[in-house]
């Protein structure tokens, strides 16, 4: 910039583009842009969910102009502006080069949810957040992806927990004027407008679009005045409603998602069913090819070959499942367009098709309808193949069409702002290159790349950084925080402690509460003055379990009530800042499923790049990347057959990993202070699982393994 100041004009045009950049997603994962709409407004953006349209809202253009005067200040906006546009604008990515055709015929990624960041919140859990990271990773890669979803515009539930530390409920309206979202317009400059036939009702729906980075994710929204209220409140919700609710956003979601796709004229290579929940999909494309004059059976057989299709639950209960009497009810006008009978459509859902009580599986569906399928980490594909055996009778069981491509997450976007100033510092501008190398994390066994103090160094800062965290959040109900007996949340929690982190769905078979069920010796570990450990927990149960709000009242009960005071809290309304916060912060990462019931589980990956650690099940995705030396495993890689006797025996492995490994290995210091066998962990956990467990390297085996048959 040297001392020249910006014209008018030029700042006219910085602020129009500064206006693009914060409609794109592409600053969820850039630091150096999310320091430019923290310097605007550092209030604004801690209070606005760290949202850069609302911080824009919020700033007049006459602040932005006054402040692109300040010289220091514009030059850092034109450099982000400038990195921006070339990543828009790189055509040597690895998908040009190794998938090219994908970029003339996308891939279409149909999901129920989303997961991005805490600005928009319409995801539910570990699926959507999922599919954000896919979609970021295929933006940087330069592959062909268009992702398809709802509008949910009061999102998931917003949690709040009552004076019986019991987890509430509530919702709040999502202002698209106020999201980094936009209205996909028709060539009239209004809404475009799509429509489904549900029952005996056309169900319009117009479309929103998110830039993440190069890639769109187009979101459907039936709240339009020409529609009945029920159909408007069909995106209301993520995961709404009862079974008729269900149905009805899976139809608009699979079928309208196709309609909308052709309406833009994109032409997907392959469409992937991420999930049961959108296999209908598949039905609106034999309708279209019905409806060309070909027969049910060959338009299920090129349908097929359009389709791929990712189960992500071992879990009977995580199959949708509708009454032939539903399916009758909502294709009332479509199931005459698709086949020359209910019992021929109706088949397509079941395993066994002539059975007329058996109910319509949406995973069968999808498993019928497309060309392959992959379950989530290796485990789960030998599960999978064995729950689904009987679709198969011909064949042996590892012989049942279902692969698997283990799960990733998309490293930037979980990476803490200290860790990415940290590769700042030490690396310079190509650190974001180099970070998704093999190659760069295996620098990290030599300790002339990083040293062991800079590394316990970082890890005391983010360590901090969650205690203060959690000391600002709203703990507990109200009627606690009067309480004399009550903490000072000044004194909550131990800088110098072994910090435990356990936040996910609080599901009954992820057993949260498992490492307190030997209360007792737990805390004494926790009560040791030399060698102190401390639990930060977080995490939501859908609102009909029961079960998993149970658990949340327990693990509240005993950070109030019980000798864990003050050494655990709650974190309440989990979602992806407290996550981002939790990941980087702790110490060790605690994954207690009841095996083999956790078919990937993400959250676990996204401690490593943070410089944190897993105790975990070998379920899952651990299960393929633990060595014995990156990590601590909770028993062998085998369980029990029963429920009770496999409880029993993980609660006790997990105390003696803990006792006797965990902890003795944090707190041996050598004569400086520094714990140099915890060090050499974090070093191995970094070069073996980092690198291996990210959505760039899923994306790219997607892509080789099954987008480019």
């Amino acid at each position: 910039m040297g001392s020249k100041c910006l014209t008018q004009d030029e700042i006219t045009s910085m602020i129009a583009r500064l206006k693009r950049l914060a409609g794109n997603l592409w600053w969820t994962w850039n630091q150096e842009c999310q320091d430019i709409f923290h310097e605007l407004s550092p209030r604004g953006w801690q209070n606005l969910y760290h949202n850069a349209v609302a911080v824009l809202q919020e700033v007049s253009d006459y602040e932005l102009r006054v402040r692109l005067q300040d010289k220091r200040f514009a030059s850092h906006v034109r450099t982000t502006l400038k990195t921006f546009e070339a990543y828009l604008n790189e055509t040597n990515t690895w998908g040009r080069r190794n998938a090219p055709a994908l970029l003339k015929r996308p891939i279409a990624y149909f999901s129920a949810e989303f997961g991005f960041h805490e600005t928009l919140p319409i995801a539910a859990g570990g699926l959507g957040i999922l599919a954000g990271d896919i979609a970021r990773s295929a933006s940087d890669l330069g592959i062909g992806f268009v992702g398809v979803s709802l509008f949910y515009r009061e999102g998931y539930f917003q949690q709040a927990i009552n004076q019986d530390n019991w987890q509430t409920e509530y919702y709040t309206v999502l202002n698209p004027r106020y999201l980094p979202i936009e209205p996909v317009l028709d060539a009239g400059g209004s809404p475009l407008t799509c429509w489904v036939e549900i029952n005996l009702s056309r169900v319009c729906f117009q479309v929103w679009r998110v830039n993440v980075g190069r890639c769109p994710v187009f979101l459907l929204d039936s709240n339009r005045p020409e529609n009945e209220q029920r159909f408007r409140d069909l995106t209301l919700h993520v995961y709404g409603g009862d079974s008729t609710t269900r149905i009805l956003q899976e139809m608009l979601l699979g079928i309208g998602g196709v309609r909308l796709l052709r309406a833009l004229g994109i032409q997907p290579s392959l469409y992937h069913i991420n999930e049961g929940h959108v296999a209908f999909l598949t039905l609106e494309l034999m309708r279209e090819k019905v409806s060309r004059g070909a027969t049910f059976e060959d338009a299920l057989a090129e349908t097929r070959s359009e389709c791929h299709f990712t189960t992500h639950t071992p879990v009977e209960a995580g199959h949708d499942r509708f009454s032939p009497d539903l399916i009758h009810y909502a294709f009332h006008q479509l199931l005459p367009q698709i086949a020359p009978s209910a019992q021929e459509l109706l088949a397509l859902g079941r395993v066994r098709p002539g059975d007329a009580l058996e109910p319509f599986c949406m995973t069968v569906l999808a498993l019928k309808a497309s060309r392959s399928a992959n379950a989530v980490s290796e485990l789960h594909g030998e599960v999978s193949r064995k729950m689904w055996h009987a679709l198969y009778p011909e064949r042996a069981v590892d012989e049942v069409p279902i692969g698997h491509v283990t799960n990733g997450i998309h490293m930037l976007g979980w990476m803490k702002g200290p860790v990415r100033a940290f590769w700042r510092r030490k690396l310079g501008a190509r650190w974001t290159r180099e970070i998704h190398q093999q190659s760069f994390w295996e620098r990290m066994l030599d300790p002339e790349f990083v040293s062991d103090e800079e590394l316990w160094a970082l890890r005391y800062k983010l360590r901090r950084a969650l205690i203060e965290f959690a000391r600002r959040r709203e703990l507990f109900p109200a009627v606690h925080r009067s309480n004399p007996e009550f903490i000072r949340l000044d004194s909550l929690l131990n800088p110098n402690a072994l910090t435990i982190g356990f936040a996910r769905r609080f599901a009954a078979y992820k057993r949260a509460p498992l490492v307190f069920q030997k209360f007792e010796s737990i805390a004494r570990l926790v009560s040791d003055p030399e060698r102190p450990i401390q639990f930060v927990f977080a995490g939501k149960a859908h609102p009909m379990d029961h079960e998993g709000k149970r658990y949340i009242q327990h693990i509240i009960h005993l950070s109030i009530h019980s000798e864990l005071h003050n050494h655990l809290v709650f974190l309440d309304n989990y979602d992806v800042h407290v996550a981002r916060q939790m990941v980087s912060g702790c110490d060790i990462w605690l994954n207690t499923p009841r095996r083999p019931l956790e078919a990937s589980g993400t959250s676990g990956m996204k401690i490593g790049c943070n410089g944190g650690l897993n105790l975990s099940i070998l379920d899952g995705w651990f299960r393929e990347g633990y060595d014995g030396t990156n990590g601590f495993a909770i028993g062998p890689d085998s369980h029990a057959d029963s429920v009770e006797e496999q409880d029993q025996v993980d609660s006790e492995n997990l105390y003696e990993v803990l006792a006797n490994q965990v902890i003795p290995c944090f707190y041996e210091r050598d004569a400086q202070g520094i714990p140099r066998r915890w060090i050499r962990m974090i070093r191995q956990a970094m070069a073996t699982l980092v690198p291996r467990f990210s959505t760039w390297r899923m994306v790219q085996e997607y892509t080789e393994k099954y987008y480019l048959r």
